[in-house]
């Protein structure tokens, strides 16, 4: 039987949110550019704006690239949710456990990190390790995006060794697609979904592969809670590498761009968003 979650930290606590969240679909957008609208044109926020950050995942884990930017977002008020489209159920650590144990363990690693962020979570499941990266993953995606609405979209790179990180952020971007037309939303469905088209940003891990630009995320103030959720997942696989490790590998990002301790990320679209001015 695999081994039992590690316990949760009593003293983690939900940042504050806004007051009101509303679910009430925006109205859908149109463009003289639809590629454009899809993946994100510039954008410069007012005061106050709020924003809907979504991190597509395939296991429980992959979302540790990207706590802190998560967690910052949170703290502001943005609604934030964190989707697994797997349970992860084959991790060695589940050897010889019942699939409904395993489930079970995942729910619980997932609530438990999105206490940590303050977000929604959600899980999916395509199966772990037989992803295809297929049409029907990702409208079932695209579902949950015209729904929750996002701004941006986190996920892995297009590189990985591993399929499923590579199909989940497959059907990540597709379904940015798929959630602007209507008749597609529609599919299997007896009530409609209204369309998402406003713009989204597409921010996937970093890779040498890609020449994509690399943006970072000060996350020197949520990086205590960066440090729970690794301890946390620590615990449990009983990595050979520690929390100090893990901090390094934040600061060293950091160091690229000035601060205590940063997350990076490359947005998918040929240049970064113009400035307002160089100083």
């Amino acid at each position: 039987m695999a081994a039992p979650p590690p316990s949760r930290n009593a003293a983690a606590s939900r940042p504050p949110t806004a007051a009101h969240r509303t679910s009430a679909a925006d109205p859908a957008q149109s463009s003289e550019n639809p590629a454009e609208q899809a993946l994100g044109a510039p954008h410069q926020p007012h005061a106050g704006e709020r924003h809907r950050i979504l991190a597509v995942f395939a296991h429980p884990d992959d979302e540790l690239g990207c706590i802190g930017s998560l967690r910052k977002h949170a703290e502001r008020g943005d609604e934030v949710m964190l989707v697994w489209t797997t349970h992860g159920e084959l991790a060695s650590q589940f050897e010889g456990a019942a699939d409904a144990y395993v489930r079970s363990v995942r729910q619980e690693h997932g609530a438990h990190i999105a206490e940590l962020v303050g977000a929604e979570h959600h899980f999916f499941d395509f199966g772990d390790s037989r992803m295809t990266g297929s049409r029907a993953e990702a409208l079932e995606l695209a579902q949950l995006y015209a729904r929750f609405r996002p701004d941006a979209v986190i996920a892995w790179s297009d590189d990985h060794p591993h399929p499923d990180h590579r199909m989940s952020a497959k059907i990540a971007f597709d379904a940015i697609t798929l959630a602007r037309i209507p008749k597609i939303l529609a599919e299997g469905r007896s009530a409609p979904v209204p369309p998402h088209r406003k713009p989204v940003r597409f921010y996937q891990y970093p890779s040498a592969g890609s020449s994509y630009p690399v943006v970072h995320v000060d996350v020197s103030a949520q990086i205590e809670v960066v440090k729970q959720a690794f301890a946390f997942y620590q615990a449990f696989y009983q990595w050979p590498f520690s929390v100090a490790q893990f901090e390094g590998s934040l600061a060293a990002r950091g160091r690229e761009v000035g601060v205590p301790y940063a997350e990076a990320f490359q947005l998918r679209q040929r240049f970064p968003p113009a400035l307002e001015r160089l100083v």
